[in-house]
Parts: C-alpha cells; structure tokens; sequence
C-alpha cells in the first residue's frame, strides 16, 4: 500500500492508533471488509505482539507503521504521510492504558498516553490545517461515569446526558480525552466524535480483563483435567469483586458503531451498550455452566489483591440515542458473547495438548 499525501486513487483512507489491541484488529477487519486501505500505528517493541492482526501483515491494502501518540512529531509525521488532502481520511483513536487496575499503579504513564496522547493528534490536525481532511473518533469509556447514574423509569441508567464521576486514573484521563474531543469540535470546527463505550468483550481481549480471564482459566482447567485427571490439584481463579455490574457486549459489534459516527454529517458522541447489565457472578455462571458445572464455588477465591481502591459498582447504558441516530444496535447476547470466548479458550487449550 503507498497511498499516501498525494494519492488520488478513490480507495477511502484510515488511521488506527491502538492496531495492535482488541479494538483496533476488530476495526481494521471491518474496514477492510468495506474497501478502505488502512494505516495501524503501532509503539516500537522488542517483543512481537502483532498476535491480533498476524492475518492482515499481507493484506495488501493494509500498512504497519511505527508511531507513539505520546510524542507530538510522530503524530504530525504519520499525519503528513499518510493523512491525503486532497479528501477525507478517518482516524480512529483507540490508544491507551486501558487497565483500570495497572492505571492506580501506573497513573502518569495512563495520563500520558490515553489524555496526552488524544490531545497530541487533536492539535496535529490543528496544526497541519487539517480539519476538513480528517474525520476523528475518540475511544470515550463509560468508566468515566464512576459512581453515577440517573434514574429512568425506575431503572439506573448512563447515557450521553450523565455526569461524569470518575474513580479511577484511567477513568479521570478518558475525561480529560473526551472534554478534548469537544473543545476541538467547537473551538476548531473538527468533524471529531467520541462512543463512550460499554465493556465490549471477545475472544481477543486481554487475559488480564476479568472475562477473558474466567474463560481462559476454564480452558486451562479442561486441558489439566484431560491431561492429568482430576487427582492431581489445579491452581484457582482468583477474581476480585464479584458483584460489580457491567454492561457487557461484542467487540466486533462495537467497532461498526465507530465507523457509523465518522458517517454521519454533523459530528457528535453517542454511547454505545447492550442496554443489559451482568454481574461477574453471573458471568462465571454461564461460563461454568457450559462446561456442565453448576456450583463453581470449589474453583474461585475472592482475592483482596484484585479489588480497586476505588470501585464501580454498577453499569448499564443507554444506547437510545445510537439506535435513533446511528440505526445501530448490538447483534450478539450476553450468553452468545460467553459462550463465544469460552469455545475460543477451549478449542485452544484442548488443541494445545493433544
């Protein structure tokens, strides 16, 4: 692929920060699928973890490039390659410290990157005079809601309208990212948009995320007991709050609701969920379930280690306007998107060891 600055080919453009992640391999899949040549920024590392877009390297109409939207001039060198100016190019923002647990650890690495870093492109397209050539979407997070919530028809609710109340480093730097995005917007005329995204899950999310780390012990656990039996003992799933509520939905549902914000004429923020609310317990009720155990108490400890010093309760969103405005709605259930990661960690692990 070498479109670039002066590329008069009628292919459509994007920019991805956060290649590498779950969001940002979901997104380069659909985009491709639709016909657009896709640039992915990727930080320099002296480990591979291209794990997640392994299948795209030969894609030919995909590139890999180095980049780190911590340092302003490599945003402005990627911009001025790969950003034409002679049409539209969208740029996708999904780069961060995504943990919410390492951000109490790591809170000025989680502010550089996941607020700096937004505020580093934002102003790059400012000033490469870019703003009728680029359309921005910011990974927004219904982290940022913390603890609050309004009422609506007697059911706890966020949507677009709630204040923010963020309890956590990460959450505090996706507010700070999200309130760029409308400065911008306003102050510079950027066709900029933010999806205050619900947890969205998959087969490619991180094993240190709760989900992924409930299925992904359960096919641990399934590759011992064929490979040793049951005499010989296995470590436990080590979670911590059990009764934290989250909206869980798909990754790869998700990403299309991204691509529908850069569509629209007027730019804006839209929440995007399921419109559901699980608790872990309940996750590990399906998941254990489905390997035809109904009492997983035996198996799971309730670690302190892995409580937040600040903890979200509860979250449950309201994606009416995404579904008036967008004509978006979430194709996969909260069973299909258990049973979907667990049949991953479980081919996965059976394969492994036969």
């Amino acid at each position: 692929m070498s479109c670039g600055q002066n590329c008069n080919c009628n292919c459509k453009k994007a920019i991805i920060t956060g290649i590498t992640g779950q969001d940002g391999s979901h997104l380069a899949d659909f985009l491709l699928s639709r016909g657009y040549k896709v640039v992915g920024i990727t930080r320099r590392s002296s480990t591979d973890n291209t794990g997640r877009i392994k299948h795209l390297l030969d894609h030919p109409n995909f590139k890999l490039v180095d980049g780190d939207i911590t340092d302003y001039s490599s945003i402005v060198n990627v911009l001025l390659k790969y950003a034409p100016r002679q049409k539209v190019c969208e740029f996708y923002n999904l780069a961060a410290q995504s943990h919410v647990a390492v951000s109490f650890k790591q809170p000025g690495l989680t502010w550089d990157v996941t607020a700096k870093g937004c505020l580093n492109i934002l102003q790059a397209i400012v000033d490469l005079q870019l703003t009728n050539n680029v359309k921005f979407y910011q990974a927004s997070s219904s982290e940022m809601f913390g603890k609050n919530y309004d009422v609506v028809d007697g059911k706890k609710v966020q949507s677009e309208t709630t204040r923010f109340l963020p309890q956590s480093p990460y959450a505090i730097a996706k507010c700070a990212a999200h309130e760029a995005v409308r400065l911008y917007r306003e102050a510079y005329g950027i066709h900029a948009s933010a999806g205050i995204l619900f947890n969205h899950e998959g087969p490619r999310r991180g094993e240190t995320f709760v989900t992924r780390k409930i299925t992904k012990w359960i096919g641990d656990f399934c590759k011992h007991i064929v490979s040793n039996g049951v005499e010989v003992p296995f470590p436990k799933l080590r979670l911590g709050n059990l009764e934290a509520f989250r909206d869980w939905g798909y990754a790869g549902d998700y990403v299309e609701a991204m691509w529908m914000m850069l569509q629209q004429d007027i730019p804006d923020d839209y929440v995007i969920c399921t419109g559901e609310t699980h608790s872990i317990r309940e996750f590990l009720d399906v998941a254990f379930n489905r390997i035809g155990i109904r009492d997983w108490s035996e198996y799971v400890v309730q670690d302190p280690e892995f409580y937040r010093p600040a903890e979200v309760d509860y979250l449950l969103g309201d994606n009416t306007k995404a579904t008036n405005k967008l004509g978006w709605r979430p194709k996969t259930s909260f069973e299909e998107l258990v049973s979907m990661m667990l049949q991953h960690d479980l081919n996965n692990e059976l394969q492994s060891s036969c």
